[in-house]
């Protein structure tokens, strides 16, 4: 498996910067937050875009994701989000990152959440399926177990729509590594790895320093033979207190090795 980490680790990072960091510490992508505050975001130039592409390559580092904020299962008009949408993929392709990631956003995540999530995301897709994007559902706040999200990406059942599993909303929604495997292996794109002391506490801390099921997910993934991406997401923007990541990361790629060498 590959190692990522996300910018969300480093809010406002320049992108020389966290490709340093990145080949300093030996993890071969980064996950990019694509939000007005990051350096990286829809609205960039086709300069600025050509630019931040250069530089990866120049690096040897991948753009894993551009990480977005639009929210498919959110009630209202399908335009605005499609159009957000549109604009992540833009973005991604020009970067030449594989993935987009999408929350679900919905309200309850009922049977109406679903189907209007699944109505948006099959109309992506061709948008998608023409840059050579996937987009993926993160497990999240509506839809934030395994089980939950495969409602939503059964009824699409297009190859450029998939799964981010997000190992911490997983676990918070009671749902065991194996299930979410079990449910999300078809369509998974990659899964966000991550530590917190409690469910009542969700600090972000090293990697191995909390409670997180980590150990459960690697040797899950193994056993199924998945040889995707691994991605730190570690959420510093949120919580000022957590100690900055950059000292973080060396243990951080470490701990994730000794996991998959135990689990091989």
């Amino acid at each position: 498996m590959k190692l990522a980490f996300s910018t969300l680790g480093v809010p406002g990072l320049p992108v020389p910067d966290v490709l340093a960091l990145a080949a300093e510490h030996g993890y071969h992508g980064v996950e990019l937050r694509a939000h007005p505050e990051e350096p990286v975001r829809p609205g960039l130039s086709p300069a600025e875009r050509a630019d931040t592409a250069a530089q990866f390559r120049s690096a040897g580092i991948e753009p894993l994701c551009v990480a977005g904020y639009a929210r498919v299962a959110a009630p209202g008009d399908d335009a605005a989000v499609l159009g957000e949408l549109r604009e992540l993929l833009r973005l991604a392709h020009d970067l030449g990152a594989p993935f987009v990631r999408v929350f679900p956003g919905g309200e309850g995540g009922g049977e109406e959440a679903d189907a209007i999530a699944a109505r948006r995301l099959g109309t992506a897709a061709e948008d998608a399926s023409a840059l050579g994007v996937r987009i993926l559902l993160e497990t999240h706040d509506s839809h934030r177990t395994g089980a939950d999200a495969i409602r939503v990406l059964g009824p699409v059942g297009h190859r450029q729509v998939g799964a981010l599993w997000d190992v911490m909303h997983t676990w918070l929604g009671g749902e065991q590594p194996a299930q979410t495997y079990a449910a999300l292996a078809p369509q998974l794109g990659y899964v966000q790895v991550k530590d917190i002391a409690s469910a009542e506490d969700t600090t972000p801390l090293p990697l191995g320093a909390g409670g997180l099921p980590l150990t459960e997910c690697v040797e899950v993934l193994s056993r199924g033979g998945w040889d995707g991406w691994l991605c730190w997401e570690y959420e510093k923007r949120w919580y000022e207190q957590a100690a900055p990541l950059p000292g973080l990361l060396a243990a951080g790629r470490d701990h994730l090795v000794r996991l998959l060498g135990e689990a091989a």
